[in-house]
């Protein structure tokens, strides 16, 4: 990031709370993540359980089916969780370009043997398991654009060729992702991914061109495309076609507007009655505002917002303490989860079209779960080693000091004028 820019944001004064060094001396990491976890964990599974039960009891005859699953979701994402805490930042960067091939490479297995569902091929099948594979693709491709950013950070500032590098691998996963089809996703990475070159200090010149291209080019998807174009215009005007194009949207606005402020209660929706498609998944939130209101939808946003906020403050630190890798991936991450949870909200109000993104940490959907649950406990590992530099820091220091204010002591010890009995026993040293 460039020096004016870190210089602009150091001089922002911000609540103790949310900084990380506010308890270094009494805990290695910062245990609001975890909370902020778990809190939406434990909504996200009421709010499952509420909004499934219509549409379970009719495909499985099991009124508990998607509950069960979405809690297994919950423990295999913990267990995960666990494990990626465990591995040191420093093997997510030596190894970024390994875990960019897995990601390429499940995008090419999906296309080949993945399970279509809705006329889209997303999930590869292995036994109980079902991998979205542009789930872990996200994540591996922020890691890889992060440590590309360490490497070449110089050659992204000052010329073109540093800045197409990583967008000619975005083309790569756009493409595959293309053939799925799967723009929601392409939107999310090339959203982060220029807010992330946008930070390591690219020129303002070279994204108001790239991104007209961008722009350019998935307008012409959504154009060319007629069930996508249907998705535009029926997002523009859902009453023009109520029970046609905009029969998804017109329900979920009808929950939003059932639920005013507080809501019609826990279990009362009418919509999550299979009137609203997908109640459990990309709508979830409909569901909240019908039965919590303005009220509920409030809080999920404020939790939402702690996350990203929290995140991107902590990528500004790392940077400040040279950890630059640390710094751009918690930035991915920030940017990943605020720019999805937006997504999601604004395609249920009507805001923008339909992409089919869940709600971070709170959507039924197996891959998303676990995969931003790593997203989050790597928030916490960079947390973590932040603090135990800055505590080992601080111990060296005291050591420093201590050895110093020792050698003083001897110093002045040694130099201590000698006194009358020092001298008269010097006399019979002899003897």
């Amino acid at each position: 990031m460039p020096t004016s820019v870190l210089s602009r944001l150091d001089n922002i004064k911000l609540p103790q709370w949310l900084l990380i060094e506010q308890s270094q001396s009494s805990a290695t990491f910062d245990r609001s993540y975890l909370l902020l976890a778990i809190s939406m964990y434990m909504i996200g599974l009421i709010m499952v359980a509420s909004s499934s039960m219509p549409v379970a009891e009719r495909l499985f005859n099991d009124p508990f089916h998607f509950i069960e699953r979405h809690f297994i979701y919950i423990c295999i994402s913990l267990m995960v969780a666990f494990i990626t805490m465990s591995i040191p930042m420093s093997l997510w960067q030596k190894h970024s370009g390994h875990l960019l091939l897995v990601g390429i490479l499940l995008l090419m297995v999906v296309l080949v043997i993945g399970r279509t569902v809705n006329g889209s091929t997303r999930w590869i099948v292995v036994g109980p398991i079902t991998l979205q594979a542009a789930e872990p693709a996200k994540l591996f491709f922020f890691c890889y654009l992060s440590a590309y950013l360490v490497r070449r950070r110089d050659e992204v500032m000052e010329n073109v060729k540093g800045f197409a590098k990583p967008l000619i691998v975005f083309g790569v996963l756009g493409a595959l992702l293309l053939m799925q089809p799967d723009l929601g996703t392409i939107i999310v990475m090339f959203v982060t991914t220029f807010g992330l070159l946008f930070l390591a200090g690219a020129k303002l010149w070279q994204f108001a061109c790239v991104s007209g291209v961008g722009i350019s080019l998935l307008s012409a998807l959504a154009y060319f495309s007629p069930y996508r174009w249907a998705r535009v215009t029926g997002f523009l005007d859902p009453w023009e076609d109520p029970f046609g194009s905009g029969y998804q949207l017109t329900q979920s606005l009808m929950a939003y507007g059932r639920g005013e402020i507080f809501g019609q209660g826990l279990g009362n929706s009418i919509q999550k009655l299979e009137y609203l498609p997908e109640a459990h998944t990309d709508f979830v939130m409909a569901v909240v505002a019908e039965e919590f209101g303005f009220v509920g939808i409030s809080v999920i946003l404020l939790l939402s917002m702690l996350l990203v906020v929290k995140a991107l403050l902590l990528g500004r630190i790392a940077l400040q303490k040279e950890k630059y890798f640390e710094g751009f991936f918690a930035y991915a991450i920030g940017i990943w989860i605020s720019f999805q949870a937006a997504v999601n909200v604004g395609a249920s109000v009507g805001a923008v079209p339909t992409k089919g993104l869940t709600m971070p940490l709170l959507s039924y959907g197996g891959s998303s779960m676990i995969v931003m649950t790593m997203a989050v406990f790597i928030l916490m590992r960079i947390d973590h080693e932040i603090r135990l530099q800055s505590i080992q820091a601080t111990t060296k220091k005291k050591l420093k000091k201590s050895k110093i204010k020792k050698n003083n002591l001897n110093n002045k010890t040694a130099e201590k004028p000698k006194t009358e009995h020092d001298k008269e026993g010097e006399q019979y040293d002899w003897i």
